[in-house]
């Protein structure tokens, strides 16, 4: 069945970086688009980055450019999400989509989603 797998939160201080980890345990997302979206406690999920399934487009959100990088590994069963300066707004479960579109910003547009790993920035 199809599986999506988050890592790599944890807690940083303001400034410092992390990466996040999306795994397509059973090899079934390497024709899809990959997105990264987030939600912050009281908040709705929102768009943060997504990147096309041959890696050649990514769209990133106007909060995190410049600041946020994703890419998909050569294998395309793992997609990266690397932060860099966070911020203490940046602090919210991540998860990662898939969908069967070359790429998506919406969630309404995404097919499958990972259960979401932790990211808290502190000032």
């Amino acid at each position: 069945q199809a599986q999506l797998v988050e890592s790599g939160g944890g807690l940083v201080q303001a400034g410092g970086s992390l990466r996040l980890s999306c795994v397509d345990s059973g090899r079934t997302f390497s024709s899809y688009g990959m997105g990264w979206f987030r939600q912050a406690p009281g908040k709705e999920r929102e768009f943060v980055v997504a990147i096309s399934w041959n890696g050649g487009s990514t769209f990133y959100s106007d909060s995190v450019k410049g600041r946020f990088t994703i890419s998909r590994g050569n294998a395309k069963n793992t997609v990266y999400l690397q932060m860099n300066s966070l911020k203490p707004e940046d602090t919210a479960v991540y998860y990662c989509a898939a969908t069967r579109k070359w790429v998506g910003t919406r969630r309404s547009e995404y097919d499958y989603w990972g259960q979401g790993t932790q990211v808290t920035v502190s000032s």
